[in-house]
C-alpha cells in the first residue's frame, strides 16, 4: 500500500488589505469624530475670551497694560489643570453623574460653569469695577480647564487607538472655528453693536453695551456643545476599584495613574516625558515674539488679522485633516516626525521674512506654511498623548501630559524678548529653529523604544 503523501503546509493568513483614501477619509464621517467637531467647537470658545478679545475690551475701557498683563495669570489655570483632575477622573457629582454618566456629567457641569461666568462677564462693566470681571475670567478659565480634563478623557475612551488621530484632528478643527467666532466673530459683534459718535469722524467713546451683547452671545455659543453631551452616549466606563475609605480613594485617584505610568514605561517614562516636555518647543518660544515682529516690519493691525486669521487658521486645519489622515495611515510616530521636522524648518521661513522688510505676499506664504506645519504636528501630537495613557486614569495622566507640554517652552520663551534684543529677530527665528533638533533626536528614541515596546 502507498505510503499516504504528507499534508500541504498550512499558507500563511494574507495581510490585511490597506483601506484605499476613501474609506481612510471616510472616518471624519463617524458619529465619534461629529461629536468632536462640536466640543471642540466648546473646549476652544472660552480661552479668547479671558485672554485676547477680554484684553481688548479692557484696553477701550482705559484699564492700564500693567494690569492687563497680570491677569493674563488667569491662563494659569490651563497650565495646573492637573492638579484636580483626579478629582474629575473619579468623583461622581451628586445626581449628575448618575444620570448621564461620569464623563457627561463633569463636561456638563463645566459647560454650565462656562455660560454661567460669561454672561455675568457681559453683566460687568470693567470701567466701573474690575474685580468682578477678574473673578468671573478666573470662573470660565476654570471651568474651561475643567471641561478640557473631561473631555479630553471622553475622546480617549470613546475610539480606540487606531482612530485616536482623526478624533483629535476633527476637535482641532471645531476648535480653531470657536477661537476665530471668540477672536473676530466677538470683535465684529462688538463694533456692530456700537452707536455711531455724533460728531462725524470722531472714534466713539468707550460702550459697554456692545460687549455686553458680544459675550451673550459668546455664551449662547456654548449651547451646540451641551446639546452633544446631552444627545452623546456615554463611553463604557474603565473599571474602578470600589475605595473603602478616604484614604484608599485618595490613593486612587492620586496615586495610581502616575504609578500606572511609571509602572508601564519604566525607564522609557523619562525620555517619553523629556520628548513631550520639548516636542512644541519651536512653536511656543518663536510664538512670543510674532506678534511683536509684525509690528516691528510695519506690517498694520489689518494686514496681520487678515493674514494670521484667515490663512492662518485655514491652513492649520488643513494641517489637522492631513496630519489625521497620514496618521492612520503611516502611524502616529512617523507623522509626529514629520510634524517636528516642518515645525522647526518653517521657523527659518521667518528668518527669511525679517529680510524682506513690508511684503505682504511673502507673510502670507510664511504664514500659511507655519501654521500647516503646525496642524499637522498638533494632531500626531495629541494622538500620541492618547496613546500614552491608560483608559482606567484617562482624564488624570492625559491632563498631566498636556499640561507637561507648555512648561518649558513657556520658562524658554520668556527670555525670548530679551534675545531679539542682543541679536535681532533672524537670529532668533534660526535658534528655535535649532531648538528643534534635539525633538527629532527624542522622536527616533520614543519610536525604537515604542517598537520595542509596543504601547498596551
Amino acid at each position: 500500500m502507498p505510503a499516504s503523501s504528507p499534508p500541504p503546509p498550512a499558507s500563511a493568513p494574507a495581510p490585511a488589505a490597506q483601506p484605499t483614501w476613501l474609506q481612510t477619509l471616510k472616518v471624519y464621517r463617524e458619529p465619534a469624530s461629529l461629536r468632536m467637531l462640536s466640543l471642540g467647537f466648546s473646549a476652544g470658545l472660552p480661552l479668547l475670551l479671558v485672554f485676547g478679545t477680554l484684553s481688548f475690551w479692557l484696553r477701550e475701557a482705559g484699564i492700564d497694560r500693567t494690569t492687563i498683563g497680570f491677569l493674563s495669570w488667569v491662563g494659569l489655570a490651563y497650565g495646573f489643570k492637573w492638579v484636580w483632575s483626579p478629582l474629575v477622573d473619579r468623583l461622581p457629582i451628586p445626581l449628575l453623574t448618575r444620570a448621564l454618566g461620569r464623563r457627561r456629567s463633569w463636561l456638563l457641569a463645566s459647560q454650565a460653569v462656562i455660560m454661567l461666568a460669561l454672561v455675568c462677564m457681559a453683566l460687568t462693566d470693567p470701567q466701573l469695577s474690575l474685580a468682578p470681571m477678574v473673578w468671573c475670567a478666573v470662573a470660565v478659565a476654570v471651568g474651561s480647564a475643567t471641561q478640557d480634563i473631561a473631555l479630553d478623557a471622553f475622546r480617549i475612551e470613546s475610539a480606540d487607538t487606531e482612530h485616536q488621530a482623526a478624533l483629535a484632528a476633527t476637535y482641532q478643527t471645531g476648535y480653531r472655528l470657536a477661537m476665530i467666532w471668540a477672536g473676530a466673530g466677538a470683535l465684529w459683534i462688538a463694533a456692530r453693536a456700537e452707536v455711531p459718535s455724533a460728531v462725524a469722524g470722531a472714534a466713539a467713546p468707550y460702550q459697554h453695551g456692545p460687549w455686553q451683547s458680544a459675550y451673550l452671545v459668546m455664551a449662547l455659543s456654548m449651547l451646540p456643545g451641551v446639546l452633544t453631551v446631552l444627545f452623546s452616549q456615554e463611553p463604557v466606563p474603565a473599571p474602578v476599584p470600589a475605595a473603602r475609605n478616604l484614604r484608599e480613594w485618595l490613593r486612587g485617584a492620586l496615586v495610581e495613574p502616575f504609578a500606572d505610568f511609571l509602572g508601564r514605561y519604566g525607564w522609557h517614562a523619562a525620555l517619553i516625558l523629556a520628548l513631550i516636555a520639548t516636542y512644541r518647543i519651536s512653536d511656543v518660544v518663536m510664538g512670543i515674539m510674532a506678534n511683536p515682529f509684525y509690528v516691528d516690519m510695519g506690517f498694520s493691525k489689518d494686514e496681520v488679522a487678515a493674514v494670521t486669521k484667515v490663512f492662518g487658521v485655514v491652513m492649520t486645519l488643513l494641517g489637522a485633516f492631513v496630519g489625521g489622515v497620514l496618521s492612520l495611515r503611516m502611524g502616529v510616530m512617523r507623522v509626529l516626525m514629520l510634524g517636528a521636522v516642518l515645525s522647526a524648518a518653517s521657523n527659518l521661513l521667518f528668518a527669511w521674512l525679517s529680510t524682506r522688510g513690508h511684503d505682504v505676499s511673502a507673510l502670507v506664504w510664511v504664514v500659511s506654511a507655519d501654521n500647516l506645519a503646525s496642524g499637522i504636528a498638533s494632531s500626531a501630537f495629541i494622538a500620541y498623548l492618547s496613546s500614552l495613557t491608560n483608559v482606567q486614569y484617562s482624564a488624570t495622566q492625559y491632563a498631566l501630559l498636556s499640561s507637561m507640554m507648555l512648561l518649558l517652552p513657556k520658562f524658554v520663551a520668556g527670555f525670548s524678548g530679551k534675545y531679539v534684543d542682543a541679536f535681532g529677530y533672524a537670529s532668533f527665528f534660526n535658534a528655535t529653529a535649532f531648538l528643534g533638533v534635539p525633538v527629532l533626536i527624542l522622536v527616533v528614541l520614543a519610536a525604537r523604544a515604542q517598537a520595542r515596546k509596543p504601547v498596551r
